[in-house]
């Protein structure tokens, strides 16, 4: 029974790919057999996908997205035969690689590494719910996190980012399936590879052991041995790419293109199976998976019994985690103050973290200077305070499974020209639309004496770019503020690009506000200009404002701190604060290319920055109040 099983799921995956013309066949038919005992091994409820004490199934090598389905379908979750006839279509269930529209998905993968350091996440996550609520005598999140990978996932330097991380927190409930098949799109992979993976992870605090992936009595024995690692615990499963798949069984063609109708046609009668019925699954091996159904009801039953055991003050605190109350922040006051950024934005989250039980979070080993400690809070895993190391692009893909986890906001912080090694993450984020908070200081050349190598041009114009994703560059304490209020209201992720150098108080707004994403800060009579700004360059625009009024060039001028939210905004709102009738000039330290949307002229940052102090720089590069306003003179 146990191969028919995974002889159904085999051919349900080449089927899909077979029908869709498109698709990765190879790893699922290999993945088969160690699916079958891990679909009997998993705690869940096909009927609520969001259990909280669920066990989490990642699949990491998300170009197996076809076994997802499989699974998914087999399991009872509300994935129809219908939707994995429409694999790879557009707008089914079934895309291309996993996305978390589908029901049963946890978190989107297909970026190879990704998958591996949401599971770090997830287990992490669980650990620090554990301690939150879990008591001596009632353990309510006790699940295990399960991750199916494969060797490009662990080529990828992400995952060695996470897997260290792993091992050094312990995370006994992680469990790293990985699926050495050796096949890569090019060949074998010892084309580029040959490192032995047992050590490195067993240098890494791991258990490992190494089984035939199609051995059905040793995949039984291992994850049995899972349920009581003291470590985190990698199963090295050998396996044949394209398993069944009869002549391209172990080649590197069956990994991404369809197998050919009469191929699939002789593997199923070589197994037992009509040639001539697709996406067959028969009555008994249906009844098989589907037990999950019932199995999964009455391990949720239990579970609520715990739950209403559960003592009135972690009642509270766990309704608190899965309902937060943005009302009950007591926003610091910076009216007056003349203060970076990072500063204001540090008082920001440690006000939010003494209200809001969810927020957790930390930085890649830049804490003292992102300003992203928060006091009297502790340190993970029993505290909010996370110490990812420097590790920007897991510390992101790990949040980014806090978020997906159910009871969290997380937050991740670095350098904003560090950015550039979390991006693929913080894509994912807008992808997946959660709530992940991206604090990223030393936002200009006004890093000053780290010269350019740590002086952010282009990375500004890289996040407006990217779809869902919200960039905050607050000009004052205040403003920073209020960037935080509209933020927590998104369904989306946001960053806050913060100074590391003090920026002084703006004045009371004239027309609109932050959660518009510009607003006017100046308006006169008959003007001839618009300036618009964002960050420490409006109060600059502020001061060459004041030197072309007085000579009798009337000018308004802009805070912008949320380009993405202006560029939602109605014409007729962008007809108030641009005022049609007058040249509107962009300022901003970084390369703006983006604000043609809106401006007649930019003044930017045309090349990489200088080692020097900021002021010196600033003054270099031509962000001085009478440059820039002679400048504007000359559009006259």
């Amino acid at each position: 029974m146990l191969k028919k099983q995974a002889d159904t799921i085999r051919f349900l995956c080449a089927d899909m790919v077979q029908q869709a013309n498109s698709g990765h066949p190879g790893a699922p038919m290999g993945l088969a057999d160690i699916m079958v005992v891990l679909s009997q091994k998993l705690r869940h409820n096909p009927k609520d996908p969001k259990w909280l004490n669920r066990d989490r199934l990642v699949f990491s090598g998300g170009h197996a997205s076809s076994l997802v389905y499989s699974f998914l379908h087999l399991s009872g979750y509300d994935l129809s035969l219908d939707e994995l006839k429409k694999f790879r279509q557009l707008g089914s269930n079934t895309p291309g690689h996993p996305e978390i529209h589908t029901p049963g998905v946890e978190v989107a993968t297909g970026p190879l590494g990704q998958g591996v350091a949401n599971a770090v996440g997830f287990a992490m996550a669980a650990k620090y719910a554990a301690n939150l609520l879990n008591t001596e005598e009632n353990k309510i999140i006790d699940h295990k996190i399960y991750c199916l990978c494969g060797d490009g996932d662990l080529e990828e330097g992400i995952s060695y980012e996470a897997c260290s991380l792993a091992g050094h927190h312990v995370l006994d409930n992680l469990v790293l399936i990985y699926d050495s098949n050796s096949i890569t799109i090019e060949g074998d992979t010892n084309v580029a590879w040959s490192e032995n993976i047992k050590a490195r992870f067993e240098a890494q605090g791991w258990d490992v052991a190494r089984i035939n992936g199609h051995d059905f009595d040793e995949i039984e024995f291992v994850l049995n041995e899972a349920q009581n690692k003291e470590k985190p615990y990698l199963i090295i499963a050998n396996t044949t790419i394209a398993k069944g798949a009869l002549q391209l069984e172990g080649s590197h063609h069956s990994h991404g293109a369809p197998l050919g109708e009469e191929l699939i046609k002789e593997a199923k009668v070589a197994a037992g199976f009509d040639p001539e019925h697709k996406f067959a699954i028969d009555e008994d091996v249906l009844l098989r998976f589907r037990a999950a159904i019932e199995l999964g009801d009455l391990a949720q039953a239990e579970w609520d019994k715990q739950l209403q055991a559960l003592d009135s003050d972690k009642k509270e605190l766990l309704y608190n985690l899965l309902n937060p109350d943005f009302s009950k922040i007591s926003y610091p006051d910076f009216t007056g103050k003349k203060v970076a950024t990072r500063d204001s934005n540090g008082a920001i989250l440690n006000a939010i973290a003494k209200a809001v039980p969810s927020l957790v979070g930390g930085s890649a080993d830049l804490g003292p200077s992102n300003k992203t400690e928060l006091k009297d809070a502790g340190d993970f895993p029993s505290g909010k305070n996370i110490h990812y190391g420097i590790r920007e692009h897991a510390m992101a893909a790990i949040n980014n499974a806090f978020a997906r986890y159910g009871l969290f906001l997380p937050y991740s912080a670095t350098f904003f020209i560090f950015s550039d090694y979390l991006k693929p993450s913080a894509r994912i984020a807008a992808l997946m639309g959660v709530k992940h908070f991206f604090v990223l200081t030393h936002d200009s050349i006004g890093v000053g004496e780290d010269g350019p190598t740590h002086q952010p041009i282009e990375q500004l114009a890289q996040f407006r770019s990217m779809p869902n994703f919200y960039t905050f560059r607050p000009a004052d304490g205040n403003e920073n503020v209020e960037c935080w209020k509209t933020a927590l209201t998104l369904n989306a992720p946001s960053a806050f690009v913060c100074s590391r150098q003090s920026l002084e108080p703006l004045g009371e707004r004239v027309f609109g506000s932050v959660a518009n994403g510009a607003y006017l800060l100046k308006r006169s009579s008959d003007p001839k200009f618009t300036l618009v700004a964002t960050g420490s360059e409006v109060s600059l625009a502020l001061k060459a404002a004041e030197i072309l009024e007085n000579s009798n060039i009337a000018t308004n001028v802009v805070s912008a701190p949320c380009f993405d939210l202006l560029c939602e905004q109605p014409r007729e709102y962008l007809n108030q604060i641009f005022d049609p009738s007058t040249k509107i000039v962009a300022i901003e330290a970084a390369s703006a290319l983006e604000w043609y949307k809106f401006a007649d002229e930019i003044y930017a940052m045309k090349s990489f920055g200088e080692s020097g102090k900021a002021e010196a720089l600033f003054e270099h590069f031509g962000f001085e109040p009478q440059k820039l306003a002679n400048f504007i003179k000359n559009l006259d």
